[in-house]
């Protein structure tokens, strides 16, 4: 049914349908092809329900050309039997009762319906005058919440808000998801999946890159697998917030709608009641006003709203907020700036602030960990530790992992499989698996070669003939062991430079930098890089880490001291930059060819093939490549030159696990000098030897290990 809605939606919007984000005609499909969809005379209920929908996502040029659209949607699922039939209007000729056919006993005690008229009692009337306003405020609540799930849909996120309640059905506990399939695109990325998601676990999902671990998170938050209770609340932590004018605060809090609602409701309600005293206190009455407003009725509804407020702990919301961004490092000055005012990666911060104040039944992280730094993460890590749901989350960090999940999901092969334990315990359990499973596939590859053997010998021997009949059945009866098809290794080989220039390479002076109109930032730097440099840098973000490299490159000069380079030194520098850089409309081969102009092509897929970019995947369109694949692209660009300084700005932000291994030993194996910006302790422990520390606009080496400086700041 959603199919053949979906190929209308298509049919009648054309080729703007192409245009508009998935999620908004997912969204559009689901509305329509509901089962209680009531379309209405010539698709006047659809234009209600979408119509401004389609106007906003551009489907559309206007009211008019939507009017037209929404009647032929009405139309065309008319002719697929996709309508909900209109209830047949029957005109009587004589009155009709409606309690014919039923006793007088069951008759009375029909509760009377509240009639107006001359003898409708005063108290009846306020009565039927509250009902009506009760009615009113769940219509308003109900449009709201209408209002807020398309605005979610424009800006390509799920509205989940925070749930007082259990929704109607039972208390979601585990998630039973059995013989689901996954694809995009006519490319199966799951096949006959099935899993359990007991209640209150921590699971990391690991993959490769491009396996579809965040399509499957989007399939659940979508509610698109079977098993997934109606009820059970799913947020999926992918894309950052929309800036505006509201507050980091207060976008925080808007997620616990019914708060809100009752807050404002207060409000209105509160300025009535000042209202009516003050037109008492100075003795007048204004007859109308009175009978619009009951300040009995007004007194009982705010009573109200201060028990429901009280029950769902409304007082403590604020507080428990501003914590949440307290611990995603947002000072009290940052948690009243509007949210438009923050780049991505903070506003992608309060995207995460919300969720964890929402508390979902099944919260779904995305690697939450890519716009945080190490004091964040700390936190977050402590934050998860003790979350007392189900969640899951994808991440690169290793250490993360073995923090904060108690179970692992693999996906490989187009198979999930779970895992108890942290990353590390998996890696051991999946590499004796593996073994044993080798063992058991060439034990069965022997005893069939040695069956097939004898039977091929004696096959026309009359006197083996009952031997051989034997073995043919006994070959038959053994099962089959799958070979173990491993993953294809990851490959960083950074080129070795032909030259190396002598001392000094780059070395720091007294020098001081400020951004123009702004405030110094670094004040008499003093250091030096060479060849042999394994350094990372460590520090809060926003201290300016990403600036030193951009000095250290030559892109930003001081404005007092000294940065002398050689000149025969070659600097590459990888960031996120780089990897948005790329002309998504190229193939990774063409992109090498337009920036090298003059170079051989095999020599080009020769660079890309050493980092992993071969055969069809160095032809794939950019835009179908995954963060990691492009993150090799952008290092197999910069690196062509064979620089002998790699700056490097949080290079394994979308790489997968094994690619962050397959990095290290690359970065060991380059014969230059490496300085990051990373808060990955697997990457930093495994490729540098030194620290250095960025705090109120100084750079000082840190005596200790990456774990010593972890305690500082625990502490």
């Amino acid at each position: 049914m959603t199919e053949v809605a979906s190929s209308v939606v298509h049919e009648v919007l054309g080729p703007r349908a192409q245009d508009v984000d998935q999620p908004i005609i997912d969204y559009i499909v689901n509305v329509l092809a509901d089962e209680d969809f009531d379309f209405g005379d010539d698709g006047e209920g659809a234009f209600d329900a979408i119509g401004e929908l389609l106007v906003a996502a551009e489907c559309v040029d206007d009211l008019a050309e939507c009017r037209s659209a929404c009647s032929k949607l009405c139309e065309k699922f008319g002719k697929h039997g996709l309508v909900k039939p209109t209830a047949t209007v029957r005109s009587l000729a004589t009155p009709f009762r409606m309690n014919a056919g039923m006793d007088e006993e069951q008759v009375q005690k029909k509760k009377p319906e509240l009639m107006d008229g001359p003898g409708l009692s005063e108290r009846d009337r306020r009565k039927k005058e509250r009902e009506k306003r009760q009615e009113e405020r769940q219509r308003e609540a109900q449009y709201r919440m209408h209002l807020a799930e398309m605005e979610a849909t424009r800006a390509g996120m799920p509205v989940v808000c925070v749930n007082h309640d259990s929704g109607g059905g039972p208390v979601v506990k585990d998630i039973h998801m059995q013989d689901f399939d996954i694809s995009v695109g006519g490319r199966d990325l799951i096949v006959d999946g099935s899993i359990t998601l007991s209640f209150g676990r921590h699971y990391g999902l690991v993959g490769r890159n491009g396996t579809g671990k965040t399509t499957f998170l989007r399939y659940m938050a979508l509610h698109a697998i079977d098993g997934i209770p109606d009820n059970c609340q799913i947020l999926h932590v992918e894309q950052e917030v929309v800036g505006d004018d509201t507050t980091a605060l207060q976008c925080v809090l808007n997620t616990d709608v019914e708060r809100t609602q009752l807050l404002e409701e207060e409000t209105r309600l509160v300025a009535q009641q000042r209202e009516l005293e003050f037109e008492e206190a100075i003795g007048k009455s204004n007859g109308e006003l009175n009978q619009v407003i009951d300040k009995d009725a007004i007194a009982q509804r705010l009573d109200e709203i201060y028990k429901r407020l009280d029950v769902i702990d409304a007082d403590s919301a604020e507080s428990r907020a501003a914590s949440i961004l307290a611990g995603l490092s947002f000072t009290q000055e940052m948690q009243q700036k509007a949210t438009k005012a923050f780049s991505g990666g903070w506003r992608m911060r309060i995207a995460l602030a919300r969720a964890l104040f929402i508390e979902p039944d099944l919260l779904l992280l995305d690697e939450p960990t890519n716009h945080l730094d190490l004091h964040a993460v700390l936190w977050l890590e402590t934050y998860l530790v003790k979350w007392p749901k189900t969640f899951i989350v994808v991440s690169h960090a290793r250490e993360f992992l073995n923090t904060v999940v108690t179970d692992i999901l693999h996906l490989h092969g187009k198979k999930l499989t779970a895992y108890k334990g942290d990353y590390d315990t998996f890696e051991r359990t999946r590499e004796e698996q593996v073994k044993n499973q080798q063992k058991a596939f060439e034990a069965n590859e022997r005893s069939r070669a040695h069956m097939q053997a004898f039977i091929d010998k004696f096959r026309y021997n009359a006197k083996r003939a009952s031997l051989v009949q034997s073995r043919i059945k006994a070959l038959d009866r053994m099962g089959h062991v799958d070979e173990i098809v491993n993953d294809p290794d990851y490959k960083f080989e950074f080129p070795t430079p032909d030259d190396r220039p002598g001392p000094p390479i780059i070395s720091f002076s007294d020098a001081s930098f400020g951004y123009p109109g702004g405030p110094i930032l670094f004040h008499n730097l003093n250091f030096g890089i060479d060849l042999d440099s394994r350094i990372a840098m460590v520090g809060p973000n926003g201290i300016g880490k990403s600036t030193i490299l951009k000095l250290i490159a030559g892109e930003l000069q001081p404005i007092s001291g000294t940065v002398f380079r050689s000149a025969k030194v070659r600097i590459a520098v990888f960031s996120q930059h780089h990897v948005d850089g790329l002309d998504l409309s190229s193939n990774p081969l063409l992109y090498m060819m337009r920036c090298f102009p003059g170079v051989p092509e095999q020599k080009l897929r020769s660079h890309l093939g050493s980092f992993g970019v071969t055969g069809n995947l160095a032809l794939q369109p950019m835009y179908t490549l995954s963060g990691g694949q492009k993150s090799r692209v952008a290092f197999a660009k910069i690196t062509f030159k064979k620089p002998h300084i790699i700056l490097l700005d949080e290079p394994s932000n979308h790489l997968d696990l094994d690619a962050v291994e397959a990095l290290i030993q690359g970065l060991a194996l380059f014969q230059g000098g490496i300085l990051m910006v990373s808060h990955d302790e697997h990457l930093i422990s495994g490729s540098v030897d030194e620290l250095w520390a960025v705090s109120e606009g100084k750079v000082t080496p840190f005596h200790g290990t990456f774990q010593d400086y972890k305690k500082i700041l625990q502490s």
